[in-house]
């Protein structure tokens, strides 16, 4: 997993810098064919473009360039490895999901000083016409990179119930889910580069290991640009911290810190102070529901399961029986055989708008009807408990602590045979290994 949300951060870092500096993305009016990777031609332009990122990444970082030989054998090998992966993509149809593509262009757009999409368009198609959308284009393909990876690596990884037992009788499994770890927590977001936040993160880590004075860490590392939270988050059961931190706090020895854990709100590093055994379950509370569900189709209008569904609210409120009406109205088949029965249901399990309503009414309360992704809703709670869900955290947490060791391996495992079983034929023999040998 680090492997490949760091090349996304490479790529996204790079285009940000590709914008700051004006270089141009391109092709020579002439270009010649560097390489053959399936039915794609990688060009002396696109290997030209993918030095001068690289040069630029390293100088940005302080780190020494490479002799210009190497440097092109290393980028052309990023590249075929690249368009390796967009051939799997195109095999297998994978499409842009456009909200996902707004968001990342929209982060990138807001590195740079441009406070829409639109304005990032100007700014960037008044330098070189066609480069918004070239720019899209190149994150776009990221992403659905990502995607084929992601798919292709987690369908390798088998993880068996035995496995899960194993880990749990573990050192490891018994310290990740029978004790306390009282934990110290820095967070690092703002509207700086991915690089900035990266460099100004691996400070804090270090700040961290020689010192436990969160405020003092805040004061020391918050610019304009970058935020940076702390907190002593005292004794906590590790079932109560997420378990991608916990799955990580698990493994320190005391005064050890994590590496750098990258989320979507920032950079996150964790430091154990102490470790205590833990008696105290993981009690959830949960919710016996039931509901009645009008979805739209190609004979229902937005229009009329909205009518429909105030008429069965009315209903409901005259008195008549919940359970008749979802047998006979509910669009969802499951339920509506059980009088919209859902069962015991806990907090996450269902999308945001029902759980908050779920959350929210008393019990035996009919809810006014919402609207979800699925269609109109109508629920009702008819009692709630509080459920021992340990030995099921346990299980997770053991899952994602055994998938997270083996997707490094295995995704390296699947590029090696992706290159292998792709066809690539390299034109220049300089930037040939097999021809030097």
């Amino acid at each position: 997993m680090k492997t490949q949300k760091f090349k996304s951060l490479f790529k996204a870092s790079t285009l940000a810098l590709l914008i700051s500096t004006s270089i141009s993305l391109h092709a020579a009016p002439q270009d010649q064919i560097i390489a053959i990777v399936g039915s794609t031609a990688i060009l002396k332009s696109d290997l030209d473009q993918g030095v001068a990122e690289a040069v630029h990444k390293l100088q940005a970082q302080n780190k020494p360039i490479p002799p210009t030989n190497i440097l092109q054998t290393q980028v052309l090998n990023q590249l075929i490895t690249h368009d390796a992966q967009l051939e799997q993509v195109k095999k297998y149809g994978l499409k842009a999901d456009e909200k996902s593509l707004n968001d990342a262009v929209l982060r990138i757009a807001q590195q740079s000083g441009a406070p829409s999409l639109e304005a990032f368009q100007k700014k960037l198609d008044s330098v070189a016409p066609g480069t918004y959308e070239l720019l899209r284009s190149r994150i776009s393909e990221d992403l659905l990179i990502q995607k084929l990876s992601q798919q292709q690596v987690m369908s390798r990884i088998k993880i068996t119930d035995l496995d899960v037992d194993n880990f749990l009788k573990s050192p490891e499994g018994q310290a990740a889910v029978g004790s306390q770890a009282h934990v110290l927590h820095m967070r690092i977001s703002g509207n700086a580069s991915a690089e900035e936040l990266d460099n100004t993160a691996k400070a804090v880590r270090g700040g961290l290991k020689n010192s436990n004075d969160v405020k003092d860490l805040e004061k020391k590392f918050t610019t304009a640009q970058i935020k940076v939270d702390g907190a002593d988050m005292g004794f906590r059961p590790l079932s109560e911290i997420p378990a991608e931190l916990a799955a990580r706090v698990s493994t320190l020895e005391i005064g050890q810190t994590t590496e750098l854990i990258k989320a979507k709100d920032g950079i996150h590093v964790l430091k154990l102070l102490e470790k205590k055994s833990d008696d105290k379950k993981a009690l959830v509370p949960q919710y016996n529901t039931r509901h009645i569900l009008i979805k739209t189709s190609e004979v229902v209008s937005p229009e009329n399961a909205k009518q429909m569904i105030d008429s069965i609210y009315n209903r409901l409120k005259a008195g008549t029986d919940f359970a008749t009406l979802a047998s006979t109205y509910s669009g969802d088949p499951g339920s509506a055989r059980d009088g919209g029965s859902l069962g015991w249901v806990s907090p996450g399990m269902m999308v945001p708008e029902f759980d908050k309503t779920m959350q929210s009414i008393t019990v035996n309360e009919i809810s006014q009807p919402f609207e979800t992704q699925f269609g109109w809703h109508i629920l009702q709670v008819t009692g709630t408990r509080q459920q021992d869900m340990t030995g099921e955290y346990q299980k997770r947490l053991a899952r994602q602590t055994l998938g997270e060791r083996q997707f490094e391996s295995e995704f390296d495992s699947w590029l090696r045979e992706l290159r292998a079983n792709t066809y690539i034929e390299i034109k220049d023999p300089n930037l040939d290994p097999k021809s030097s040998n």
